[in-house]
């Protein structure tokens, strides 16, 4: 158990959780990194390698499907999308960003599974590569220490 910011206690103990990360293929060379650190800190936290999936789908906006399809199996504590979405010079941006977060967060109260939602909206490349370590290992710990609350609450 680790000390949250106000003093409350926080489960961060992977033992016997099975988790699944949803990874967009697109700007992977960011994508591929997070991954990696991701699984990197489950593992560190106690998630065994064979409780652990990796599902790799085109781009942010097949997150959520693939998502869905891992959360009807029921095989998962928790779940973890990641993503990269840089701005360019067109709205595109806004929809992906705007339409890939609903559907992450639709699939998580839908199905009553925990989300980490590590899909990055950056303006460029510097502001993306600033962000990896620390949002992929903030996933892996939001998708453990969420787990652990719902089976409390459960």
């Amino acid at each position: 158990m680790l000390k949250a910011d106000k003093g409350q206690s926080v489960n961060l103990s992977g033992k016997g959780l099975s988790i699944a990360v949803v990874q967009a293929r697109f700007n992977a060379g960011i994508t591929d990194r997070m991954t990696q650190i991701c699984r990197a800190e489950l593992i560190l936290l106690g998630v065994k390698e064979r409780d652990f999936k990796l599902v790799t789908v085109p781009g942010a906006l097949e997150v959520p499907i693939a998502l869905k399809a891992l959360a009807d199996s029921d095989d998962y504590d928790a779940l973890i999308a990641i993503g990269c979405i840089i701005r360019g010079e067109t709205y595109h941006f806004e929809l992906v960003a705007n339409e890939s977060g609903s559907g992450v967060t639709r699939v998580s109260l839908d199905y009553g599974t925990p989300i980490a939602n590590a899909i990055l909206t950056v303006e460029d490349m510097v502001q993306a590569e600033a962000r990896v370590e620390e949002k992929a290992r903030d996933a892996a710990r939001v998708a453990i220490e969420m787990a652990n609350l719902l089976e409390e609450l459960t």
